[in-house]
């Protein structure tokens, strides 16, 4: 492994709490981890990078730092149903965590429509 990124700050953390309670209406439990990316396709390492991981009924969510003020974003409902945001890499937590949410719901809002 090449580097490790510096954790969450309690501001970052913090603003993604405020999100979702906002988001939800609910306190919701923020778990820490630890991911171990490829910061660039062609890079040989994996670099450890912090992760804030949650759930919300069925989608699980996580925002990975790879850097300061970079971040980015996946949510799924099984391992080999991954969506993202469309956007590689965000340099604002609170735009990555509304970017992120924002696709969940308009992916959930596509998936009810009537075919």
């Amino acid at each position: 492994m090449s580097q490790t990124v510096e954790d969450f700050s309690e501001r970052e953390l913090h603003i993604i709490h405020d999100t979702l309670t906002e988001r939800f209406q609910q306190t919701i439990d923020i778990q820490l981890a630890d991911s171990e990316i490829r910061l660039s396709p062609e890079d040989r390492e994996l670099t450890l990078c912090p992760a804030a991981f949650w759930q919300v009924k069925k989608v699980s969510f996580i925002v990975i730092k790879t850097a300061k003020n970079a971040y980015r974003s996946q949510f799924f409902y099984r391992p080999h149903e991954q969506f993202g945001t469309g956007i590689k890499e965000y340099d604002n937590i609170g735009d990555c965590v509304i970017a992120l949410l924002k696709a969940q719901e308009e992916h959930e809002a596509a998936q009810s429509k009537p075919v």
